[in-house]
């Protein structure tokens, strides 16, 4: 039996988009992007163009602050705008959502379940927080992956140079122990296996 498992990458898009299009289709890999709705404005065409490789996007607010003890108008203008933003670029479907260093309490889930959204967060983190080194990364990522596992990535700006450097032999390495990847939602259609 193949293990599934998505990789996902939250923030951006960014300066690097065309990079990680290439690295992962060379891989034939589609993957989910939590994607900040100021960013996608910012850079449309980047957004479009990971929509058109095939990946997923998905909600990771629109200025990516914290959403505790915010106000339910807020909350509102931070999904509904990035939502917007994400079917510009082109993405079908239902949009996943998933807060900022996954922080949530009150409005944020009254909000998603009053709007029957899906939450999506994460159990495998290999680089936030610190600076690995790519072969970090990748060792990291070997031995917390489990069926099912959600692998969470910062690729962008300046300091995601050895998250990109890491995903080819990150997608290569799980591929040696029986991994297939999926979109987030292609996951929950399989039941998480």
């Amino acid at each position: 039996m193949r293990r599934s498992s998505p990789l996902t990458f939250d923030d951006g898009p960014d300066e690097h988009t065309r990079e990680i299009i290439d690295i992962l289709a060379e891989q034939r890999v589609r993957a989910t992007f939590f994607v900040v709705g100021s960013e996608v404005e910012a850079r449309p065409q980047e957004a479009r163009a990971l929509v058109a490789a095939g990946h997923q996007l998905a909600n990771h607010t629109y200025t990516h602050r914290r959403m505790i003890f915010v106000s339910p108008a807020t909350v509102a203008e931070e999904i509904e705008r990035t939502d917007a933003a994400i079917r510009r670029a082109g993405q079908r479907g239902d949009i996943l959502f998933r807060p900022p260093t996954g922080k949530k309490l009150l409005t944020l889930p009254l909000y998603l379940a009053q709007h029957r959204r899906h939450t999506i967060m994460w159990d495998v983190e290999p680089d936030s927080g610190r600076t690995p080194t790519a072969a970090e990364i990748i060792a990291t990522v070997r031995e917390q992956v489990r069926p099912g596992s959600i692998i969470l990535l910062h690729p962008w700006y300046g300091g995601g140079a050895n998250t990109r450097e890491a995903i080819k032999g990150l997608v290569t390495g799980l591929r040696e122990q029986g991994y297939r990847f999926v979109t987030v939602s292609e996951l929950l259609t399989l039941g998480g296996s």
